[in-house]
């Protein structure tokens, strides 16, 4: 059985397009979703390619889906200021049946690969869909966020930044980021089963870039430098993290 993770799309449809065709050479059975197909630049698109694919899927929420939601419901944003107005558009862009199927995502998906056991999906961690942690973090300010989880395996995302580490018995992975990289350009994924592969997935990120330029996204061209043709180094993410 294979199972290929894919987190934080973040409505990069050109990232997320090359992927699944690295994911169907692979020849994968299902596919988890951990949370951030949106906000981002095409997010109905995005979201569209998700469902109708041919593979079975499996979606949980990550903070994104968390603020989007909020905005659609009119409550209160927690999100910070700058990032407000990308929320709000993004909202404004799904179509009501997308809502309402986002509406009804999980926080957590559980899946058993035979070769790895049982396998927790979560976006940050278990408890939190906002947590940070990164390959850096002391393992005793990690462990409280993965007390009572029964699963040898833990797979996360959020900090876009693929790691593989060990948190007292479990094994935690980060799956990196489809959409919004920290490091070299391109997209990652995880690939499950038999073993574990980290995925890094190479595109055409010229044309990605003027793809995302010629949305109405309020931050395109900023999007299409800064996460497609030149994102933010691990190590600078690492230090702001760390902070």
């Amino acid at each position: 059985m294979r199972v290929a993770a894919l987190y934080d799309i973040h409505g990069n449809l050109p990232a997320l397009e090359a992927v699944l065709d690295d994911v169907r050479t692979a020849g994968v059975d299902s596919i988890v979703i951990g949370g951030d197909v949106v906000p981002g630049p095409l997010p109905r698109e995005t979201l569209a390619c998700l469902e109708a694919l041919e593979i079975p899927v499996r979606f949980l929420h990550g903070n994104g889906e968390s603020a989007v939601l909020a905005e659609l419901a009119g409550k209160d944003s927690t999100v910070p200021a700058p990032f407000r107005e990308l929320i709000r558009w993004s909202a404004r862009q799904l179509e009501p049946e997308q809502q309402r199927s986002m509406a009804r995502w999980p926080s957590t998906v559980r899946v058993a690969i035979p070769e790895l056991g049982d396998v927790l999906f979560c976006h940050a961690t278990p408890r939190s869909d906002t947590e940070i942690f990164t390959r850096l973090t002391p393992e005793e300010r990690v462990a409280p966020a993965l007390a009572g989880v029964d699963a040898p395996l833990v797979i996360c995302g959020h900090t876009h930044m693929q790691f593989d580490r060990m948190v007292g018995s479990i094994r935690v992975l980060n799956a990196g980021s489809v959409g919004m990289p920290f490091g070299e350009p391109g997209a990652y994924w995880l690939l499950l089963g038999p073993d574990v592969q980290f995925r890094h997935t190479t595109y055409d990120l010229a044309d990605a870039a003027d793809r995302i330029r010629r949305t109405s996204y309020p931050q395109a061209a900023e999007f299409a430098t800064r996460d497609i043709l030149k994102p933010r180094t691990e190590q600078e993410m690492l230090d702001a993290f760390s902070r």
